[in-house]
């Protein structure tokens, strides 16, 4: 049986996963079986600069933190390897980077669920939050698309503004 100073580490890092999952704006569930360090490192290098955090975890902590955060409906998937991706403020963060991950390594990184806020997503709902563009990429979309039409009315407007001026003349 385990001692009670294991059993206090490991409520410890229970309580702890389960407010970094209660805190965050998104998470993501994935099945790393097979991936090198070095394609690890690559990975890990890119959610951090993303400002996700990823770590690797035990499925029976997950399970614990899941069901004390509100996600039960996660834990089903919880077998096999297990990291786990967690975003604060980018709502598709980890499922973008981890969504293009696991299509350049199909054959050993899966994803496994994953939710934004209150809503549960499956690994098909995982895949299409993964092609949603980045909130800065949507932001820069929206300017072009509302300057196109600004433009053209300013050189409507310059080009009226010309005429005019020509009939003075």
């Amino acid at each position: 049986m385990p001692s009670e100073k294991i059993l206090l580490a490991k409520k410890e890092k229970v309580a702890a996963l389960t407010d970094a999952i209660k805190n965050s704006a998104a998470g993501v569930l994935i099945d790393y079986r097979g991936i090198t360090v070095e394609e690890d490192t690559k990975l890990r290098k890119e959610l951090r600069e993303a400002g996700v955090s990823y770590s690797v975890e035990k499925n029976s902590m997950l399970r614990f933190a899941l069901k004390d955060a509100g996600y039960d409906e996660l834990t089903g998937v919880l077998e096999g390897t297990t990291a786990i991706a967690i975003s604060n403020d980018d709502q598709t963060a980890p499922a973008r980077i981890l969504g293009k991950f696991a299509e350049e390594h199909a054959d050993k990184f899966n994803l496994k669920a994953g939710y934004i806020g209150e809503e549960i997503y499956d690994v098909a709902g995982v895949a299409a939050l993964s092609k949603i563009p980045s909130k800065e990429v949507l932001l820069a979309q929206l300017v072009g698309s509302l300057q196109g039409p600004i433009t053209g009315l300013a050189a409507i407007l310059k080009a009226v503004q010309d005429s005019k001026e020509s009939e003075v003349a």
